[in-house]
């Protein structure tokens, strides 16, 4: 049975100030994405996009997921909490970011954005979309160096199984790395593989929805619930009933797109 490395949260002490790993992880995705943005337009410089798009695309989009990442956890996850605390809201440093929430406020973003450089949103979301798995695979591994978001409890014997000794002596799915893996490693696979060739607009955003709520679907059957929400109807946790209208969306989008 494996143990939960237990790694500090702080990577950098900088007098006053501390510099985590999460961020970093952010930074990390940033970067990712910004990296694959400008190996795709260099090989396909007829594209439309140039640099100078990709930068104010990557602004637009980190407000989108700051913003839409702590709304969505305000209002999924804790909406009474911080109706009653609602200063709280403000406090992004202890934690509480939602992906939901930072997806959704990446769309707004992008359909601001579009609106602004004169594209439609299908022909931004389809840009974006083979660039972000790699950023959600940095952000599991802040949650697993962090050691949140831990896995439902598992047998002893399982290879895979994990004691996370800041929860409890359990052994425990170290469901960040399935997570990781997943809509991570997998979907940036598919989509990076599907979006080489040409494909009608639309039907990379939609592998995308559909891969995304699949993948992280099934990660969920191995994460622990949150504790103050438990699991909710026909035994599916907060996350899975976020994930199931991503899946049907995009599986409808990609089959109306397909028949253009």
């Amino acid at each position: 049975m494996l143990t939960h490395p237990h790694i500090d949260p702080v990577a950098l002490h900088l007098g006053p100030l501390s510099i985590r790993w999460y961020g970093l992880m952010y930074l990390v995705g940033f970067v990712c994405f910004l990296l694959l943005g400008h190996y795709r337009i260099r090989r396909n410089p007829q594209s439309g996009w140039n640099t100078q798009q990709l930068d104010d695309l990557l602004f637009y989009g980190v407000l989108g997921v700051i913003l839409g990442g702590r709304l969505g956890y305000v209002l999924f996850y804790k909406p009474m909490f911080y109706f009653t605390h609602p200063v709280d809201i403000f406090k992004i440093w202890e934690g509480g970011m939602a992906f939901h929430g930072g997806f959704l406020g990446v769309l707004v973003a992008m359909w601001l954005f579009g609106r602004k450089t004169g594209k439609t949103f299908f022909q931004v979301t389809d840009f974006i979309a083979p660039l972000v798995p790699l950023g959600l695979a940095a952000g599991r591994l802040g949650n697993f160096i962090n050691g949140e978001l831990w896995g439902r409890v598992t047998s002893a014997d399982a290879p895979w199984a994990m004691v996370f000794p800041l929860v409890d002596q359990l052994p425990r799915h170290p469901s960040q790395l399935y997570q990781f893996a997943l809509e991570g490693l997998l979907l940036f696979a598919v989509l990076w593989i599907y979006s080489a060739k040409p494909r009608r607009t639309g039907q990379v955003s939609a592998v995308f929805l559909f891969g995304y709520g699949l993948c992280r679907f099934v990660a969920e059957f191995a994460r622990e619930p949150d504790n103050f929400l438990g699991f909710l109807a026909l035994g599916f946790s907060m996350g899975q009933w976020l994930s199931l209208p991503m899946i049907v969306i995009g599986a409808w989008l990609w089959v109306r797109f397909s028949k253009r």
